[in-house]
Order: structure tokens, then C-alpha cells, then sequence
């Protein structure tokens, strides 16, 4: 049986302050939405924005992708102390902050519509705490929430069933342990619901999962609007 780290086990660590002299060092850790799968041009809106932070007149930001396919909450709790603590690129130091996206892989349902999410909803509730809390004892943490899918292409891969219904209970589960935790959650599934279907599926790829170049690009341009991501990385001079 699969176990849940707990904080003692993890040995977690006091938060580190930001330095506004150096640039940041963010670790974007997640799924394949941090993954940034179904982008061919751009890589998704990770690798976009780190893209952006490679430029001469950027502020030179390190961000690095830790995004893994098909992973769960549970997957990415298991791997959040080991990746954080080796992604300390100058002089040793660790990570200035975590950006979380995870949760859309929990919320699909196997093997048929109405079979057993993968995660079932009360464990994912436990899980997306603990995963909150841990984060939290490392340093600063911002979370992106997940995007709508297409659910007239489903089942993805023959076997899971995204919907609408199931994102929405799991999402929310998640922006209110991020709002009870003071963690900024950018919800956006619930800005891409607010426009018309067709613009939606304009976003995501034709396996009606993972958002097309146009999403990505779409994603990004959010996160950058973001007043809590900018809180951070506008700081640096």
C-alpha cells in the first residue's frame, strides 16, 4: 500500500527569505500542465516564461520545469523535498519559491464515466493539504490551478474520464486549502469557463487534455498578469 509522507518524515525546513538584490531561483513543480505537453512551439508556459527570463534585459530569473506526465498529488508530495533541495544553483541556495499545478490526473474517473476517480475525492482532499503544508515549511509557495478539458473527446487514452463536474469539486477542494493556507491560487478554470465552449476547445489539443500552443500562450499571458507572481518577481532590481 502506498504511504503518505508525513512532515517528519520529508524533514522539512525553515523558509528561507527572498533576496531582492539576485535573481530569483522558482522551481515549477506539477504535472504535464507544469510539464507542458501538447506545445510543440513553445514548450508550454514554463518554458515560455523561462524563455523570457533568458533575455539580456530580463532580471534573470532561474525557473525550472518539474513537471512530470500523469502524475497525482501523492506523486508530487513524494518528490517536493529531493527536488527542492537540489535545484540551489548559486553559491548552494535553495529555491526562493514553489509554484504548484496539480490535481486534474486525481479528478479523472477509470474506465468508465461513472467509475471511481483516481484519486477518490476525500484522500485527494488529505493529500492536497498535506502537499500544501509541506511546500509551505520550504519556502513561499503560489499555486495554477488546472484547466477545463474538452469533454467530447474523452476517455483520454481509452480509459479516464475527465468532466467538468469532477475538476470543479477537485479544484475547489484545492483553492480553499490554498485560501485557508494564504497561498495565492489562480483559478483557471473557472476564467476559462467564463467564455463560450468554442473558445475553450480553441485551447486545447485534439486529445481534449492538455492545452494546444494557443493555451499555453493563453496560460502564460495570465500567469504574467498574475499580482501574485509579480509580487515576487517584479521585486528584484
Amino acid at each position: 500500500m502506498t504511504t503518505f509522507l508525513t512532515h517528519a518524515a520529508m524533514q522539512v525546513s525553515e523558509v528561507p527569505k527572498l533576496k531582492q538584490t539576485q535573481p530569483l531561483k522558482i522551481v515549477a513543480l506539477g504535472d504535464s500542465l507544469i510539464y507542458g505537453f501538447g506545445d510543440p512551439d513553445g514548450g508550454g508556459w514554463v518554458e515560455r516564461l523561462r524563455r523570457q527570463w533568458l533575455l539580456p534585459d530580463s532580471r534573470g530569473h532561474v525557473l525550472y520545469n518539474l513537471g512530470v506526465r500523469g502524475d497525482r498529488t501523492m506523486q508530487v508530495a513524494q518528490r517536493l523535498e529531493v527536488e527542492f533541495r537540489h535545484r540551489g544553483e548559486l553559491r548552494n541556495r535553495v529555491p526562493d519559491l514553489i509554484i504548484l499545478s496539480v490535481g486534474v490526473n486525481d479528478s479523472s474517473r477509470v474506465g468508465r464515466l461513472d467509475g471511481k476517480n483516481y484519486t477518490e475525492f476525500e484522500r485527494f482532499n488529505a493529500e492536497i493539504i498535506s502537499l500544501l503544508d509541506l511546500a509551505l515549511q520550504l519556502c513561499p509557495v503560489l499555486f495554477v490551478g488546472m484547466v477545463p478539458v474538452n469533454e467530447a473527446k474523452m476517455p483520454f487514452l481509452d480509459c479516464l474520464h475527465y468532466n467538468h463536474r469532477d475538476q470543479y469539486l477537485y479544484k475547489e477542494a484545492t483553492r480553499i486549502a490554498c485560501q485557508e493556507r494564504q497561498i495565492p491560487y489562480l483559478d483557471v478554470f473557472q476564467r476559462w469557463m467564463e467564455h463560450d465552449l468554442n473558445w475553450i476547445c480553441d485551447r486545447i489539443s485534439a486529445d481534449g487534455l492538455h492545452p494546444n500552443a494557443l493555451g499555453y500562450q493563453t496560460l502564460l499571458e495570465e500567469v504574467l498578469r498574475w499580482e501574485a507572481l509579480k509580487k515576487y518577481v517584479d521585486q528584484v532590481k
